[in-house]
């Protein structure tokens, strides 16, 4: 009972202080609240840019032109590529691009094969009945289930596009609605018929661009066997007029990825600088307060409290308001995803505060909360009696 009365006059003490100048300390607090929120939010960003890595499949492989990914691939190579060993099935995609109602209605739509494309995707679950009224309407498309709430759309509903890569007025009527069970699946695709593209083509520039595809998504039934079929795929079309570049879905990902590295660094950068920063103001709040205070520790130590008891009383104060503060803007980070998520759209597959994110937080304002006391920790407990009760606060 007494260790406990104890510990607990000890934590009224620490609150006490931490509070004694209001004011500041709670200027303090806004900032770290502001800093740790922010740190949160801007990890969230780079683990959700690497989200699309982690929902890839190992039993997929993806081929593209050599040159780049914008140049396009004859359909015929999918033949080919179908009859090489370990193949166990290929289908392809166009990016279609577009514009619904306004730019910043922003969501992938991609011209796939229907009759592969779902064997290849499994994850992309349909009912039997929407992917037979899929087949059935050549201007059908499937979209998934995030893109649906987010636009309120429903089987049946007709969605207008405003060609961009492909010119004209489009019109899509919804004829299923795909969800996974794997959270890291991209649930905010509109997919419709290639088929309906390349006619499109063949009426505009003829048979040679209604023939041509983006990438071909390669199944493969033995993972370990991926690095032997890339280069069986690649050395099949070498030396033709239309080279290609076979890898994991995971490198393919990964490669997207790298091209904004420099974004990623920059976001990285700026999220230690807000600790960074927030780490010097309660640096300097927590100065000002052994400052003030000068002539209390001397007290203290002069009623024979050891130096110890001073350096143990600025770091329980620096943390409890580490931890406070820390605490509010780990709750923050929340609300403020969500707020992001609703005007970014879709632009992300998955874009959750993950456990990492919280832990990181929890440090992150703890190493602040250490390193801010531990200068003036140091100058108190060597403080010389009769000079500090000379002090005036």
């Amino acid at each position: 009972r007494p260790g406990r009365r104890a510990r607990m006059f000890i934590f009224q003490l620490l609150l006490k202080n931490a509070f004694r100048h209001k004011l500041r300390t709670l200027l303090t607090m806004v900032g770290l609240v502001v800093a740790i929120s922010a740190f949160g939010l801007l990890r969230t960003i780079v683990d959700a840019w690497y989200a699309g890595v982690e929902g890839t499949s190992s039993t997929r492989l993806i081929t593209r032109s050599a040159i780049s990914i914008g140049q396009p691939l004859p359909r015929y190579y999918a033949e080919r590529i179908r009859k090489i060993e370990g193949v166990s099935g290929v289908t392809w995609a166009n990016w279609f691009g577009g514009i619904y109602l306004d730019r910043r209605n922003f969501f992938a739509r991609f011209a796939v094969d229907g009759p592969s494309y779902f064997d290849i995707y499994p994850e992309y679950q349909l009912t039997d009945a929407e992917r037979a009224a899929f087949m059935a309407d050549r201007q059908g498309a499937i979209i998934g289930r995030d893109l649906a709430q987010r636009f309120g759309w429903k089987v049946g509903d007709t969605i207008p596009l405003s060609g961009t890569i492909y010119p004209g007025n489009w019109s899509f009527t919804v004829r299923g609605i795909y969800a996974s069970p794997d959270p890291a699946t991209d649930e905010s695709i509109m997919l419709m018929h290639w088929s309906l593209l390349s006619e499109n083509l063949r009426k505009r520039l003829g048979s040679t661009a209604a023939e041509q595809v983006a990438l071909y998504v390669v199944g493969i039934s033995d993972p370990s066997r991926a690095s032997t079929i890339s280069q069986d795929i690649d050395a099949l079309f070498r030396n033709s007029n239309a080279e290609t570049k076979t890898e994991t879905e995971k490198s393919f990902q990964l490669g997207m990825v790298a091209m904004s590295q420099t974004v990623l660094m920059a976001i990285r950068a700026v999220s230690l600088v807000v600790i960074l920063i927030i780490m010097a103001v309660m640096a300097n709040t927590m100065t000002m307060t052994a400052r003030e205070r000068l002539a209390e520790y001397a007290t203290l130590k002069a009623l024979g409290f050891s130096p110890a008891f001073v350096v143990k009383l600025l770091f329980g104060e620096s943390l409890m308001i580490a931890v406070i503060g820390g605490a509010i803007g780990m709750a923050l980070t929340f609300p403020l995803t969500a707020a992001f998520v609703q005007q970014t759209g879709t632009l992300f597959k998955v874009f959750e505060v993950s456990q990492t994110t919280l832990v990181y937080q929890a440090l992150a304002a703890l190493v602040v909360g250490l390193l801010a006391a531990a200068w003036p920790a140091w100058k108190m407990s060597r403080i010389d009696i009769v000079q500090g009760l000379r002090h005036v606060a």
